[in-house]
C-alpha cells in the first residue's frame, strides 16, 4: 500500500483533487491532503491556515499543512488542476524542490488538467506520453501529447481535466492497489469506462 499526498493551494480544481482523495481512500489507501500557501499569502498565519478555498469558493479544510508534510512518507504527490491552483503550485519553492526530488528519484508524481504544465516546465515528460487540459499542450515540453484521459509513463501519471477525475483517480487506486480493486471500486460508484 502507498500514501499519497494531494496538494491543494487556492484556486485548485475540487472535483479533481477532491476526487483523488475519496477513490483513494476508499481503496484502503492512506492520502494526506496538503494545503499549499504561497506569494502574498506566504506570512506566518497564512502557512499554519488549514482550509484552502477552491476555484469555485468551496473551502476545504486539510489534513496538514506542506510545513506539516513529512515528504519521507510519501509515494506519491498529485498536482490537481485549475489555472489559478496551478500558479500557486508552481509558484511554491519548496514543493517544486520536492516534485523534483520525487522525479529524480524514480517515485511517482501525478498531475491533471492544467497542473501536467508544471511537469513539462521542470523537463519531467521529456520522451513521455502525457496529457492536459486542451491549450496546455505546448507546456508540455519534450512530451508525446495525447488526448487521452489519462496517460501513465513509467512513474508519471497525467490527465485531461475534470471530466477524466475519476480516471485519474482510479489509475492512481490502480498503481497502488492493483487493477482487480481499481475495477472494484469502479464498479461500486457505479462508474463505466
Amino acid at each position: 500500500m502507498g500514501k499519497i499526498a494531494v496538494f491543494f493551494a487556492e484556486g485548485y480544481e475540487e472535483i479533481e483533487a477532491l476526487t483523488v482523495v475519496d477513490i483513494c481512500r476508499r481503496c484502503g489507501l492512506e492520502v494526506d491532503m496538503v494545503a499549499v500557501h504561497c506569494g502574498a499569502s506566504q506570512n506566518e498565519a497564512a502557512r499554519e491556515d488549514m482550509l484552502v478555498r477552491s476555484s469555485h469558493n468551496v473551502t476545504v479544510q486539510m489534513d496538514k499543512t506542506f510545513e506539516q508534510a513529512d515528504f519521507e512518507e510519501y509515494d506519491m504527490l498529485v498536482l490537481p488542476g485549475g489555472k489559478l491552483g496551478t500558479e500557486n503550485l508552481e509558484a511554491h519553492g519548496g514543493l517544486m524542490a520536492q516534485v523534483d526530488a520525487f522525479y529524480q528519484k524514480g517515485r511517482y508524481v501525478a498531475a491533471i488538467c492544467a497542473a501536467p504544465s508544471i511537469l513539462g516546465h521542470r523537463g519531467i515528460l521529456k520522451g513521455r506520453k502525457a496529457c492536459c487540459y486542451p491549450g496546455f499542450e505546448s507546456q508540455l515540453e519534450g512530451a508525446d501529447v495525447t488526448d487521452g484521459p489519462v496517460e501513465i509513463s513509467d512513474k508519471v501519471v497525467t490527465a485531461r481535466g475534470m471530466g477524466a477525475s475519476v480516471d485519474f483517480a482510479l489509475a492512481i487506486a490502480g498503481i497502488f492497489c492493483g487493477q482487480d480493486k481499481a475495477d472494484e471500486m469502479a464498479e461500486a460508484v457505479c462508474y463505466r469506462r
